[in-house]
């Protein structure tokens, strides 16, 4: 199991981190949404639980839950800045195809 964050997305984790108090990572995850199906869901962890996965990298954990596992094992976790806009940029390897909009994935 790996997921890889990238230099800008670890410092972009720890400015979150230190603007919540008892914050203990990373929760990083999928839910179902959009026309592809899957969509990426990013927060601040404040548990972890029994059947959680915690990954850490530098300093920082980042926890999934076990449904989203499979969905998202390999993948490498970016911060990514476009003129006004920044956002966290996913490469998963378990994408077989995304939407047009770019909202959701779907998996082979």
């Amino acid at each position: 199991m790996a997921i890889h964050l990238t230099a800008a997305a670890v410092e972009r984790v720890r400015q979150f981190m230190g603007r919540e108090p008892g914050s203990l990572g990373l929760r990083f995850g999928v839910k179902r949404t959009g026309c592809s199906g899957w969509g990426y869901t990013v927060d601040v962890a404040r548990q972890i639980a029994a059947d959680d996965t915690v990954v850490e990298q530098d300093g920082v954990k980042v926890v999934i839950d076990a449904n989203s596992l499979p969905l998202v094992d390999g993948t490498e976790i970016d911060f990514v800045r476009q003129g006004l806009n920044q956002q966290f940029a996913f490469r998963n390897p378990q994408a077989a195809a995304a939407c047009g909009c770019g909202e959701s994935f779907t998996t082979a």
